[in-house]
């Protein structure tokens, strides 16, 4: 008998999950809660909410999963991890303990100063007063985070007083974020170009994946709110071999070992968010799972099989730190709903997925779709993620965009110059 593997989660980066774990020759049964129609393909999706930590502890035992592979932040932070793992069971994915390094911003950049970690200088608040003040007086532009999780939008890069003010009393005061906004971080903006760096870890040892970039801005060239991310591409070239291993030197290394004399062994994967200027490395962020929608171009790109590794991170010890790494570079694409990160319509029938997924090296992953009378729907912000290999980066991009071009419903959105910022560093 093979492996019961157990997803945890709904969206594009758990659909490329199952995709990849679906392939491995040691899984006989995948499950995933609640799971989506694209995840229905490879998994047997189970009616259970993300939310629902004590229906998710109750589903893995009366499965007795050999392994649980948890996709999004909340449920690691609200401490799934430690209800799965009284019961016995294996978890990839941090303690609540671990997890403190995305739920809350405050614990995280403590942190990173605590062991000499280079991020941005900081200042925190619990007083709307006092933090107000302060912006008042920081120099432009200011960067303006709610402590909590606020699905990757909880965070300002406030370009004029009256923009960070306004931020500010969004979460300080109206709560727009609720419990996450109790407290505030006040950051210097760095300058430079983003990218993600995402590891394997078992708490000593980190298996990396290739480097990528997100693009979170809701509009073309970075214009407009952000939102969970709105395309990524792999590899991203301002990662040079050099900025690589001082991120490993400077930031994992001693993460790691600081984290160990916390009293925290971390188990699972960590995503850093860097911020990178004339080859220096600095923090902008730390997530405690994959990125969504970096996943989806790194998991095109993993020609091994994920699952021994996942088993590894859970059981504490990476021994096989080997990965097998497609040269060839990927782009997602994400098409979300019209309206999106603001309110929008659901519900609307999506037409094209096959003729797109025709495409020579084409996967569209599912992220907010849903099944109504028989017919695919929208039902949700980010909708799908139209993801591409290629030989070259520009090929990549283009067959990403053709595809694209053959999926509607109606009020569809997506961003056009997903790599552009690759392409203008001289990358084909």
């Amino acid at each position: 008998m093979g492996l019961t593997v157990f997803v945890v989660g709904g969206g594009g980066r758990e659909h490329a999950l199952a995709w990849k774990i679906a392939q491995s020759p040691l899984v006989s049964k995948l499950y995933a809660a609640p799971g989506n129609p694209g995840i229905a393909r490879h998994a047997e999706c189970v009616p259970v909410s993300v939310e629902d930590l004590q229906g998710l502890r109750d589903f893995a035992v009366s499965k007795r999963a050999d392994l649980t592979v948890v996709g999004p932040e909340a449920p690691l932070s609200a401490g799934l991890t430690d209800l799965l793992a009284r019961e016995g069971l294996l978890v990839c994915g941090p303690d609540r303990a671990g997890a403190q390094m995305e739920g809350s911003k405050v614990f995280m950049k403590t942190i990173l100063s605590r062991y000499g970690i280079p991020t941005a200088s900081f200042r925190v608040f619990d007083e709307y007063d006092e933090a107000e003040q302060y912006v008042l007086t920081h120099r432009l532009p200011v960067v303006i985070k709610a402590d909590g999780l606020a699905a990757g939008k909880g965070v300002s890069v406030a370009q004029t007083y009256e923009e960070g003010v306004t931020f500010l009393k969004d979460v300080m005061e109206r709560r727009v974020f609720g419990d996450a906004g109790n407290r505030v971080v006040v950051e210097e903006c760095l300058p430079g170009e983003e990218a993600s760096y995402i590891v394997f870890t078992d708490g000593h040892k980190v298996v990396p994946l290739p480097s990528s970039q997100d693009h979170k801005r809701i509009g073309d060239d970075d214009q407009g709110p952000n939102t969970g991310g709105m395309g990524a591409y792999s590899p991203a070239p301002v990662v040079t071999p050099s900025v690589e291993e001082r991120v490993h030197r400077e930031i994992f290394d001693p993460l790691l070992s600081g984290m160990r004399k916390e009293g925290i062994t971390f188990r699972g994967i960590l995503y850093a968010g860097l911020m990178i200027e004339n080859g220096v490395p600095r923090v902008l962020e730390f997530n405690v799972r994959f990125g969504d929608p970096e996943a989806q171009p790194l998991f095109l790109r993993l020609k091994s099989d994920i699952v021994p590794l996942l088993l590894q991170c859970a059981q504490g010890r990476i021994q096989d730190a080997g990965m097998e790494i497609d040269p060839r570079p990927t782009v997602c694409v994400v098409m979300s709903s019209g309206g999106y990160p603001g309110s929008y319509g659901k519900g609307f029938p999506i037409e094209g997925i096959e003729e797109a997924e025709k495409e020579d090296g084409v996967v569209v992953f599912h992220a907010g779709t849903a099944r109504r009378d028989g017919r695919l729907v929208n039902n949700g912000g980010r909708v799908l993620g139209v993801t591409a290999i290629g030989d070259t980066l520009r090929g990549a991009i283009d067959r990403a965009y053709r595809a694209v071009g053959k999926i509607h419903w109606e009020g569809a959105y997506h961003r056009t110059d997903i790599g552009r910022k690759a392409l203008r560093r001289g990358v084909a």
